[in-house]
């Protein structure tokens, strides 16, 4: 454990070993006393933000997060073996059995969201709420919102479209597209597979927002190889074994968590998640709080959903607090 900062308190790394190869990175902050509860990052593969921890009061949560397997500074880098759904669900409680939590809240977006539901369904005596921003589901129809030629991307920015499956050949289809990809990341030649994870993650910072800062979302954009390695294998890898979870498995299992508060924020405009799957998802948890941001899409960086997210954890914490006394 390496502790950073000691002028501002609990703030320390570490490196949880797997029982697999895998070394998985993690950081805690915030009051040690305080409200466990787990950020988990999303892509697969985006690692964890510099800024993740504005969305919570240091004073009345102690803060853990990690980067899922293959991604930032967890080890092997880039790394598909071993790199499954239930496989970073093992991680999750391997973590919190690590760090001696009874339970704790969980926080998660876009696929921070799924994992957020699937460890809350997995362990729910160890889940005391949830707070969720931009849900992905895991269905066919998400991962047909993101990709297919009929999905929002694809119907919302059509040029910016063409320039992502150009050369694949037809029919398209999101399993067709997810099979190129992972054939073009595997090239040998570098050109041609930095051009490959260069358009996919293009592909996804260009549907991130409403509106994008100058510079990004540009095929000529400069982009680190790193984070467009990790972000684009993960999700290529993840989304071709159809996220390595059932079929609609989530509504189907809502039951699991009905007990368990949560609040579900989604952007109005969201391009990447679909805006359906967050009320279809609260329709069924009567447990749960919906915030449609109307001003905004998928990004946390959109001050409409930072300041939602940033509410929700200090009301959990409030109603969680009342509910001790």
């Amino acid at each position: 454990m390496k502790r950073l900062y000691p002028d501002i308190g609990s703030y320390a790394s570490g490196y949880l070993e797997t029982d697999e190869e895998h070394s998985l990175y993690y950081e805690e902050s915030g009051n040690p006393a305080g409200l466990p509860i787990l950020y988990l990052h999303g892509g697969p593969g985006a690692g964890l933000s510099p800024n993740y921890r504005r969305f919570f009061d240091a004073n009345h949560y102690r803060i853990v997060a990690f980067e899922q397997r293959g991604c930032g500074r967890s080890r092997p880098f880039g790394s598909l073996k071993n790199n499954t759904t239930a496989d970073t669900l093992r991680d999750i409680q391997r973590l919190r059995q690590h760090l001696q939590i009874d339970s704790w809240v969980v926080f998660g977006g876009s696929w921070g969201a799924t994992l957020a539901l699937l460890s809350a369904m997995d362990k729910p005596e160890a889940v005391k709420g949830i707070i969720l921003r931009g849900v992905f589901l895991g269905r066919e129809e998400d991962r047909d919102w993101f990709l297919s030629p009929k999905g929002g991307g694809a119907t919302l920015f059509p040029e910016h479209y063409d320039i992502f499956i150009d050369g694949i050949p037809p029919p398209l289809s999101t399993d067709v597209i997810c099979q190129w990809y992972s054939q073009q990341f595997d090239q040998p030649d570098e050109v041609r597979r930095l051009s490959a994870l260069k358009r996919w993650y293009v592909w996804e910072e260009r549907l991130s927002r409403l509106a994008l800062p100058p510079g990004t979302g540009d095929i000529t954009a400069h982009y680190p190889v790193s984070l467009m390695t990790s972000l684009a294998k993960l999700e290529c890898h993840y989304l071709t074994h159809h996220c390595f979870v059932p079929e609609d498995y989530i509504l189907s299992n809502i039951d699991k968590i009905s007990h368990i508060p949560g609040t579900i924020v989604h952007g109005r405009y969201d391009v990447i998640c679909k805006t359906e799957a967050a009320y279809s998802l609260h329709k069924l948890w009567g447990n749960s709080e919906l915030q449609i941001v109307p001003d905004a899409g998928h990004s946390t960086s959109e001050p409409g959903i930072g300041l939602a997210l940033c509410r929700a954890s200090r009301d959990m914490n409030r109603f969680l607090q009342e509910k001790k006394t």
